[in-house]
């Protein structure tokens, strides 16, 4: 099995879940509260870990309970954590998010220590990055850090994966070193600058990101499932139909299946399709990495299309 790198942040997720997500001004009386471990590095690295994907991780956290606590949930479920640094006078990251009755999430994101890594721990984390097949990004850690790791990743013939979220304009230099580009809806237009509609539009924006260096796109769709776009074919997985509870860690948990199963030696269409499990499972569940399923409840998943 190939080895995977995940750079990226690391949260505490106060969820609250609530008949609907209030407007400006408006208080609703919530039904439950939970802290769940998140972040989306951290799912994305969870996922791969309770998949059977050897992974590490390189971040960071605040000297307190909730950095404790992450760290130690994180090493229960296998996942390395030689790279995951305590920072002294900088809370962990939190995020507050709003679950309403037809499992739509809103969220509110403090990085506190996530954004304190710098380019400096990424050279002296750089025998993690020779060891590891895949390196994997997202954007919730600075973006000059987010580019120096693809760059480093890149020069050292790694294939390096970036999840463009939240949402940021990307330079021509850092997308020319992502091998796979795995935005949403959302993401792919800000990316291209073009509306995005429909299946069409997702081509035709895809077009854009081609023409700047990217070699392999995924585009997520949420309950459409997910397209497959490069240079010589378009391939389309649909999602599976289940009664979803919570979505929040859908596209952490189908980027987590698609990288473990991309180190595990199946060809893409076998690893889009075995990603569409293990997000149809995520969101039937509540919280980021408490929804995140097993390898064993992957491959007995019995969903219909």
């Amino acid at each position: 099995m190939k080895k995977i790198l995940v750079v990226g942040s690391i949260n505490m997720d106060l969820v609250t879940y609530t008949s609907k997500t209030p407007k400006i001004g408006e208080t609703v009386l919530g039904k439950t509260f939970s802290q769940i471990p998140g972040g989306k590095g951290a799912n994305q690295a969870v996922a791969m870990a309770r998949l059977g994907a050897d992974v590490s991780m390189i971040g960071r956290v605040g000297k307190d309970s909730f950095g404790e606590v992450l760290i130690e949930g994180m090493r229960r479920d296998g996942l390395k954590t030689d790279g995951i640094e305590e920072v002294e006078g900088v809370s962990t990251g939190i995020a507050s998010i709003v679950v309403d009755d037809s499992a739509h999430n809103s969220i509110i994101v403090v990085p506190g220590a996530n954004f304190e890594i710098d380019e400096a721990d990424l050279e002296r984390h750089r025998k993690m990055y020779e060891e590891s097949d895949i390196v994997v990004h997202q954007l919730e850690t600075p973006l000059n850090v987010v580019e120096a790791s693809l760059k480093l990743a890149k020069d050292l013939g790694k294939t390096t994966i970036l999840n463009p979220a939240p949402a940021k304009e990307l330079s021509d230099e850092m997308i020319a070193n992502v091998d796979y580009l795995i935005p949403n809806e959302t993401e792919l237009e800000l990316l291209s600058g073009m509306d995005v509609r429909d299946e069409e539009d997702v081509l035709k924006a895809a077009k854009v990101l081609m023409n700047k260096g990217v070699e392999k796109l995924v585009v997520t769709l949420g309950s459409k499932g997910a397209i497959y776009i490069d240079g010589n074919e378009t391939k389309k997985v649909n999602a599976y139909k289940v009664d979803a509870v919570d979505t929040t860690a859908a596209g952490d948990s189908f980027i987590g299946g698609l990288a473990t199963a991309l180190a595990n030696g199946k060809n893409f269409e076998e690893a889009m399709e075995f990603a569409a499990r293990v997000g149809a499972i995520t969101v039937t569940r509540r919280g980021a990495q408490t929804s995140l399923p097993r390898l064993e409840e992957v491959e007995n998943f019995g969903g219909r299309r």
